[in-house]
């Protein structure tokens, strides 16, 4: 696509006219909203809110979902439901935590290229309510139900799935621990953090009446390890990591502001959207460059700035993904963000709730609130996938001058350029090497059941060991924080089935 000039013309300048977000909790699941009923009950709100009829929208962009696989592809069950015939009619391809902003940045293209005036996106999950049917259907003691590590685990496991690496919780604590060793933390100063944003993500939750949970949480209740809070993967624990376990639908529409104008819109009611910057890291996690960092999330967020001629000096509030704390507190490094400001407005993925790929919608829809009453611009950080994809964007009360649609947001090429040497996977390889990044994954009882080290050999190659956690000194050296392992020395040794990492 070709990058446009700036925009002066109303025709081709996009706006959000209207915003929606629903939480359903049902006493009994077999009354829940699937994930397209809650599709339905956000777009109904977004377009009350917007004063339009659904059945005007020109264009149906949806955010696929995992909750309910029985109910298909939606774009014509979804666009029936609504009364709508748009003449572009789509679902992601898949649900990644960047997709609501590729989404919006999508719509703004084709205001942006007079191919539409009224653009409708939409996204839900409903996990809770499938895990709360499937438990009553279940039988014997096989009441558990995990949608998001089910899907991870469909096909044949990989070499990175036999060593414990299969859902996204698995994946994010090698980048924590390896960008805690980088920025020469210790453990206490990186879990501090880490407490701090995720205390302020809950106090902005408890404001929000979109959030999930709603009550704040401390620093230091956050890092207390418990029964309620019970570790997940070294070193997060429950409170650290994204809750699914929600009902909940967001969406929004997106106008041309000629259109919006011509619907009698007040002009503080209409948001402008500015521009917008993607790229994403290999797909296999054993394919990356390093774990203490990333060009795709480095090139995203600076082009954005670069695109929009801001700094983070401009923005009054900014959305950082956080799935997992190493994501926002790379974002915020990388953006300019100070850590004792908060990184939300929506609340983020443990309070403000984890709808899977959905949860942008759901902070744009806060972005759009907190823009109408205060402030001037803000900036949103998305990322999906294993630290994969990544999606930025501008929103602002006021015009954004420096803001051209059509234009071309995949910057992959540039991040490929700044992309250092991707090391060789060895999976068979036994002899001295080097800690690169680990991590040790625990049970629903807090008791460690396997552990994993991602290693560098001599030559530089990358390869995996299990970690023993029977080996109390091993796990000790790992967990407590007295020494930083991330750069240690050690050895891989061959096992009855694998290899596994040996102290020097």
């Amino acid at each position: 696509m070709v990058q446009g000039s700036k925009m002066t013309d109303p025709e081709r300048i996009p706006v959000i006219i209207g915003v929606g977000q629903i939480n359903d909790r049902p006493e009994d699941p077999d009354q829940g909203l699937d994930s397209l009923r809650l599709m339905v009950a956000a777009l109904r709100v977004a377009a009350e809110d917007a004063g339009i009829s659904l059945t005007e929208i020109d264009s149906l962009a949806i955010v696929d979902q995992i909750s309910f696989h029985s109910l298909g592809k939606l774009p014509e069950p979804l666009a029936a439901a609504i009364g709508a015939t748009p003449a572009i009619n789509y679902q992601s391809a898949a649900p990644h935590g960047d997709t609501p902003v590729r989404l919006l940045n999508e719509a703004a293209n084709r205001i942006g290229a007079g191919e539409v005036k009224l653009a409708a996106i939409v996204g839900a999950e409903a996990l809770r309510t499938a895990a709360g049917r499937a438990a009553k259907a279940a039988s014997g003691d096989d009441k558990s139900y995990n949608a998001i590590r089910k899907v991870a685990t469909r096909r044949e496991p990989n070499y990175a799935q036999l060593h414990g690496l299969s859902a996204p919780v698995d994946v994010y604590p090698l980048y924590e621990n390896a960008t805690r060793a980088a920025w020469g933390q210790s453990l206490d100063e990186a879990q501090s953090e880490s407490a701090e944003i995720w205390s302020r993500f809950s106090e902005v939750a408890a404001a929000n009446d979109g959030a999930w949970i709603r009550k704040a949480a401390s620093p230091e209740e956050i890092l207390k390890v418990d029964e309620r809070n019970r570790p997940i993967a070294f070193p997060y624990s429950k409170l650290m990591v994204a809750n699914s376990s929600v009902n909940q639908g967001a969406g929004f529409i997106v106008a041309s502001l000629a259109e919006a104008r011509r619907r009698g819109i007040a002009e503080d009611r209409m948001i402008y959207v500015g521009m917008g910057a993607a790229a994403k890291e290999p797909a296999s996690i054993l394919h990356r460059d390093r774990y203490d960092g990333s060009v795709s999330m480095e090139t995203s967020i600076t082009r954005t700035l670069d695109l929009n001629e801001m700094t983070a000096a401009d923005f009054d509030f900014v959305e950082l993904y956080s799935c997992f704390p190493c994501v926002p507190k790379m974002a915020r490094r990388i953006l300019g963000w100070p850590s004792d400001r908060p990184a939300t407005v929506f609340g983020g993925l443990t309070f403000g709730g984890g709808p899977i790929a959905n949860y942008m919608s759901h902070a744009i829809v806060s972005m759009v609130d907190k823009l109408r009453s205060e402030g001037r611009y803000g900036f949103l950080f998305a990322n999906g996938g294993f630290a994969t994809d990544n999606h930025c964007i501008v929103l602002g009360n006021a015009p954004i001058a420096a803001a051209s649609f059509p234009q071309d947001f995949d910057y992959q090429a540039e991040a490929e350029a700044k992309r250092g040497p991707v090391p060789e996977l060895v999976e068979d390889y036994a002899g001295p090497a080097t800690i690169e990044s680990y991590t040790v994954f625990y049970g629903r009882d807090g008791s460690p059941k396997a552990g994993v080290v991602a290693a560098r050999t001599p030559t530089g190659d990358r390869t995996l060991a299990h970690v023993d956690v029977t080996d109390a000194a091993m796990l000790a050296f790992l967990t407590n924080g007295a020494t930083e392992p991330v750069g240690t020395e050690g050895q891989i040794v061959a096992l009855e089935q694998g290899f596994g990492w040996r102290a020097a």
